[in-house]
Order: C-alpha cells, then structure tokens, then sequence
C-alpha cells in the first residue's frame, strides 16, 4: 500500500497518477478524497486529528506527505509539528518508509541565487522557521536509524490545475480579466518554479527507489535564469496580451496586509523576491536522467486547460 496524504491537493492528485505506474494499491488520505485511478482507495480522514492520521497510514509501505495547510502562520505553527510527530510515529509502528515534499523557506537568504541540498538552513521568516523544524524532526529520526525517509524539495511551483501557485495567480489570471500581471519587489531578478507535474513525477520515482531514501533531493526544474519580467512576457506571449505588469513594492504590500490578511501573511517571504532565487536540480537530474519540461513548454501546457 502507498498512502498519500494530503490526496486532494494539487501536487496529490498529480502523485496518484504518476505511482500508478508502480502499485495499484494506492491510499487517498483528505477531508473529501476523489479517485484518480480506478483502483484508488479512498480514505476520508481530518489530518490535524492524530488518531485519524495513524488509522491513515496503518498498514502502509510507502507514505508520501504532501500536505498542504492553510497559508497562515497561526495554523502553521499549530498543525504541522503536531502532523510530522503523528506521521513519524505511525510510520515507524507499521514499518513504512515516509516522503515528505517540502519547499525552501529554512534556507539561508543570502545564498538564494544557487540553491542545492546543501544550502545553508537559517530560516529568516515565521513559516520558514516551522519548516525547519519538521525538517529537522523527520531527519533526526533518519540520522538515529528509527526512520527510512527522504525530503523531495521544490522551488515555486507552477502548472496545470494549480489553484495556489503564486505565479499563476498574479500573472495569467489577471491577464484574463484584462488586467496587468502583478510582481513584487524587483522584476529583474531572476526566479525558478517547479512544474507540477514534474514534481509530482519525481516524487513517486524516488518513493519507489530504494536507495533515493536517507537524503534530501531537489525536484527537477529547468534550469533557465528567468527573470520576473520574462515570466511574464513568456505568459503574454502564449496568451497574446501586451505584457503590462505592476510591481507591488514591499512596504505597500505591508499596507495591503493591514486590510487583506494573505498579504499580511505573504510579507514576510518577500526577501524571495527582491534577490535572485535559483533552483539547482542536477543532483536529480544526474542521478536519473531526467531533463525538466522547459520553460516554455510548462507555460503552454498550463494555459491548454
């Protein structure tokens, strides 16, 4: 059985397809699971309740954690610890190995530019701080031999169907009401983003490699230094706007916040836009000879649907 929770998601949905490929015993762990696959099982179950996280993952052989909790920091620091704990331990009592897809918020802002798994972790925002933490938790446990786990980290991230993806929001969306893209901080600086489906790829080839486990991996992404400005001329190309954007400077976005409470929340992971934010996936791409769907291509494949 590989148990995915968090199933409802966009990178969840995207992940049952692709382990479809290696089992068709598969788990959908959420509040309101849906089959992606004919063979699918579905598990309703409220993931910040601990019994029904452990009733989950019972009689598991792979759990991918790919949870996705409410953009807030106040909901952050009250569920996740308290999820990575359940997960850890319910994995180590049915002898199951755990993916846990992350992002970068506990890496070091100064060495944005060229991010690898070996980046520097200092956290610098109130959410990174969190991350760190379960990160930190889930590797304690693999260092002390109690635990077969690995991280699958992503940049940003982007693609088809993807209702909480930044770029789409701000670029493509506002396109299509005729208005200009929106940025913050500095156009010009350079920002990667994950494809999803790639991701989602990814993650159940290095669940299903036995020697992937015990280590961090970065998810495959294309390797062209886009910049703000580019993202969003490569949008208005694809849909045939003029590529009008306006740029939200840091303290107007703290002056939205005081009205709008995602921009509040939002403030504090600015750094990662007034900086050059590279995402290096040779680690992975060496390892499996994978090529990311470029650029270009990922864009396309967003806007056919």
């Amino acid at each position: 059985m590989q148990t995915i929770l968090g199933a409802g998601g966009t990178i969840g949905s995207e992940l049952a397809k692709e382990l479809k490929k290696y089992t068709s015993d598969i788990r959908l762990v959420s509040r309101n699971p849906k089959k992606v696959n004919d063979t699918d099982q579905l598990f309703p179950a409220d993931l910040t309740d601990s019994e029904q996280v452990r009733k989950a993952i019972a009689g598991s052989e792979i759990v991918y954690l790919v949870v996705g909790f409410e953009y807030t920091i106040k909901v952050w620091r009250k569920e996740w610890a308290k999820l990575m704990k359940t997960t850890i331990e319910a994995c180590k009592a049915n002898k199951a190995k755990l993916v846990f897809f992350d992002n970068i918020y506990m890496y070091d802002r100064d060495f944005l530019g060229n991010m690898t798994e070996e980046t520097p972790i200092r956290p610098t925002s109130k959410k990174g701080e969190v991350r760190t933490e379960i990160a930190k938790m889930l590797m304690d446990e693999v260092k002390a031999g109690k635990l077969t786990a690995l991280i699958a980290r992503a940049a940003d991230f982007y693609g088809p169907k993807n209702e909480k993806s930044f770029l789409i929001e701000v670029v493509p969306k506002n396109f299509k009401k005729g208005n200009s893209a929106n940025w913050f901080a500095n156009t010009d600086k350079v920002h990667s983003f994950t494809f999803t489906p790639d991701a989602a790829k990814a993650t159940a080839l290095l669940g299903n490699t036995p020697d992937a486990y015990k280590q961090v991996w970065h998810l495959p992404t294309d390797s062209q230094r886009l910049t703000g400005k580019q993202w969003i001329a490569l949008f208005a190309k694809e849909m045939n706007v003029a590529p009008k954007s306006f740029t939200l400077p840091i303290w107007l976005v703290g002056v939205i916040g005081w009205f709008v409470p995602f921009m509040k929340e939002l403030k504090e992971m600015l750094y990662q836009y007034d900086r050059d934010y590279f995402f290096n996936s040779e680690k992975f791409e060496k390892r499996f000879g994978f090529k990311p769907t470029s650029y270009q291509e990922g864009v396309r494949k967003t806007l056919e649907l």
